[in-house]
C-alpha cells in the first residue's frame, strides 16, 4: 500500500524547509536508510535518509520550493500503484481544516451576534463635486514649466527676487516650484548658472530600480529568534577598556614555536571561560518561572556566513587548551560554510561570544542569544596614546560589551565579570599558568 513520506522536522526551531536536492527519481526503488534528498532548514543543509521502502511514485515538492513540515514530501509504494487517492484525501484535510476553525469560531459568539438582524444603511447622498483646481501630477508639472504669467512678467517671491539680485541671477532662467510655478527661495538655492539645466536632463533619464530577494530558512530564525530575545529579555550593557599589550606578546611567542597558530579570539574564549568558573552567575539562563546556573561551560562562538549568523558551541572550553579551542573553531567555522553544522553543533551553548575585531570595528553591542544570559561584542585591537606610571605610552587597547540580561544578571555581578576577564587578558601568564597551551 502507498505511504506518504513527509516533510521532516528536522530541528527545533524548524517550521518549513527548502527541497535543495533530490537524489531520487520518480521509478526508483528507496531502501530504508537510503538517502532521498537534501532539505535546507533553519540552520543547515541536512541529507534525509528514508525510514520506509517502496518504489518513489511522486515527488511533492520541486527543487528550490519551499514547503512547511509535515507537508507532502513524496510517496512511496509499489511500481505502477495508484498513488491519486492519496493526494485527494490530503487535500481534503487541508480544505476541512480552515472550515472547521471558521465553524469553532462561529460557534463562540453569542447568538445574538450571529442572529442579529443589520440595520439597513442608506447609501449617503451625492452632492454635485465642487471644481477644485488641477493637482495631479502631470497638471503640476506643466504649471512648474511656466514661471511667467500672460503679460510676460516673471513670477517669483518678493524674497526670491532680493536673493536673485543679490547673487545676479536672471529669474528668467529658472523654472519655478512654489504653486503655480512661482519662484521661491529654494529655487534661488539650488540654481547652478552652469548645471542646473544639464542636472535635470539627467534627472528625466534616472529610473528607480530595486532587487527582492527570497528570505533564507535560516534569515528567518536569526529575525525570530533575535525579535524574540530583544522585545523579551530586558538588555543593559557594560563596555570596558582592556590592555592587551602582555597578551600581544603572549601569543607573538607562542606562534613561534607552536605549529597552531593561535588568534586573539582563542585567548578571549579561554579568558571568558576562567572567568565564568569565578561567576557562574553570568553562566545562567531565565526559565521562566526558575533561573538555571550551569555549571558546565559551553561557549557559542559566532561565525558569519553568507546568509546569516551561526553560533556553533565550544564544548567545556575551561578544560581545552588554546590550540584545542583552536582547531575546533577552525573546524566549525568551515563547516558553518559549507552548510555542514549538524544540530548538536549549535545546541547546548550557555555563553556566547561575538567578535567583529577583525573587520575593524571600534565598539559594538550584541544580541543576548537565547537561552543565555548574556553576550561578549569583542571589538579590534587598537594602538592609542595610554598612561602608564605617569607617562603617555602607545598601547594596544581593545574593547569589549557585555550585553545582559537584566532579569538573571544584575550591574554589579555583570561589572565583577568583565574586572576578572580584564585580569585574564592583561596577565595572560596567571591565564596560561592555570591551563597548557
Amino acid at each position: 500500500m502507498a505511504e506518504v513520506v513527509r516533510m521532516p522536522k528536522m530541528s527545533d526551531t524548524m517550521t518549513e524547509g527548502v527541497l535543495v536536492k533530490w537524489h531520487k527519481n520518480v521509478g526508483d526503488f528507496v531502501k530504508n536508510g537510503e538517502l532521498v534528498a537534501e532539505i535546507e532548514t533553519d540552520k543547515a543543509t541536512m541529507e534525509f535518509e528514508s525510514y520506509q521502502e517502496g518504489t518513489l511514485l511522486y515527488r511533492g515538492i520541486e527543487e528550490g520550493k519551499t514547503a512547511p513540515v509535515d507537508s507532502i514530501l513524496a510517496i512511496l509504494g509499489k511500481a505502477g500503484e495508484d498513488y491519486k487517492p492519496l493526494l485527494e484525501e490530503e487535500q481534503k484535510k487541508s480544505l476541512a481544516a480552515p472550515a472547521e476553525e471558521k465553524k469553532e469560531t462561529t460557534a463562540e459568539k453569542p447568538a445574538e451576534a450571529v442572529t442579529a438582524k443589520q440595520p439597513e444603511q442608506k447609501p449617503p447622498e451625492q452632492k454635485p463635486a465642487e471644481s477644485k483646481p488641477a493637482t495631479s501630477k502631470v497638471a503640476t508639472a506643466e504649471i512648474v514649466e511656466a514661471s511667467t504669467d500672460s503679460n510676460g512678467r516673471v513670477k517669483a517671491s518678493p524674497l526670491a527676487k532680493k536673493l536673485a539680485g543679490e547673487k545676479g541671477i536672471d529669474l528668467s532662467m529658472l523654472k519655478g516650484t512654489g504653486e503655480h510655478g512661482r519662484i521661491v527661495k529654494r529655487d534661488i538655492d539650488w540654481f547652478k548658472p552652469s548645471g542646473f539645466v544639464a542636472s535635470q536632463m539627467n534627472l528625466q533619464n534616472a529610473k528607480e530600480s530595486f532587487e527582492e530577494i527570497p528570505v533564507s530558512q535560516m534569515r528567518k530564525t536569526i529575525a525570530r529568534r533575535l525579535s524574540e530575545s530583544k522585545f523579551t529579555a530586558p538588555h543593559f550593557y557594560l563596555t570596558m577598556d582592556i590592555d592587551m599589550d602582555e597578551c600581544v606578546k603572549a601569543r607573538e611567542s607562542i606562534n613561534a614555536v607552536a605549529q597552531a597558530k593561535i588568534s586573539f579570539n582563542d585567548f578571549v574564549i579561554k579568558a571568558v571561560a576562567a572567568s565564568l568558573q569565578q561567576h557562574p552567575a553570568v553562566n545562567s539562563s531565565w526559565l521562566g518561572d526558575r533561573i538555571r546556573v550551569n555549571h558546565h561551560i559551553h561557549i557559542g562562538v559566532a561565525v558569519a556566513v553568507e546568509e546569516g549568523l551561526l553560533v556553533p558551541v565550544v564544548r567545556f572550553a575551561d578544560q581545552k587548551t588554546l590550540s584545542q579551542i583552536n582547531g575546533e573553531v577552525k573546524t566549525f567555522a568551515q563547516k558553518a560554510k559549507d552548510k555542514k553544522l549538524q544540530p548538536q553543533d549549535w545546541e547546548g551553548n550557555t555563553f556566547t561570544i561575538s567578535n567583529l575585531g577583525m573587520f575593524n570595528i571600534e565598539e559594538f553591542t550584541a544580541i543576548i542569544n537565547t537561552p543565555d544570559a548574556c553576550i561578549l561584542a569583542v571589538s579590534a585591537i587598537k594602538q592609542i596614546p595610554v598612561v602608564k606610571n605617569g607617562t603617555v605610552q602607545p598601547g594596544q587597547v581593545m574593547k569589549v560589551t557585555l550585553s545582559c540580561d537584566h532579569r538573571v544578571v544584575d550591574g554589579v555581578t555583570g561589572a565583577k565579570f568583565l574586572n576578572t576577564l580584564k585580569g585574564f587578558l592583561e596577565n595572560p601568564v596567571i591565564l596560561l599558568g592555570q591551563y597548557s597551551i
